[in-house]
């Protein structure tokens, strides 16, 4: 019994398009790609729909460990091993302090925000309220 070989269509960008030079997001790790992203697309006998994604080559490279590994031999095998890819590198998928420091922050912010502004209509309603029953 023959292992086969991984067969992925990766389409190099960038090499022969000199004039656009805009930088495209990894579609894993949602960095910025300058210079050669690598597009990579389901084979054929996937299910509807066929999926298309822009890597990076840090990303690509983790891709192809995964698919080595995989004993999967099925059409399916690229979509299980970038979801498995995606669920390791992807930057949201494990909280680091310093971004849950920015929310905590942004919460403090509104919650003192919204205490001011209760204060200052408080305030504005004991001023009036005597004014009103004169």
């Amino acid at each position: 019994m023959h292992k086969t070989r991984a067969s992925i269509a990766v389409l190099r960008e960038g090499r022969w398009k000199r004039k656009r030079r805009a930088a495209t997001t990894c579609a894993i790790c949602t960095r910025r790609i300058w210079f050669a992203p690598l597009r990579v697309t389901e084979p054929e006998g996937v299910p509807e729909p066929c999926l298309t994604w822009t890597l990076c080559k840090p990303c690509f490279q983790a891709l192809l460990a995964e698919m080595h590994r995989s004993p999967i031999r099925s059409p399916l095998r690229i979509r299980i091993a970038m979801g498995i890819v995606a669920s390791e590198r992807w930057p949201q998928a494990y909280s680091t302090r310093v971004r849950l420091y920015i929310s905590d922050r942004r919460w403090i912010i509104f919650i003192a925000g919204s205490f001011i502004v209760a204060m200052l209509l408080h305030l504005v309603l004991i001023v009036l309220l005597p004014l009103i029953a004169k």
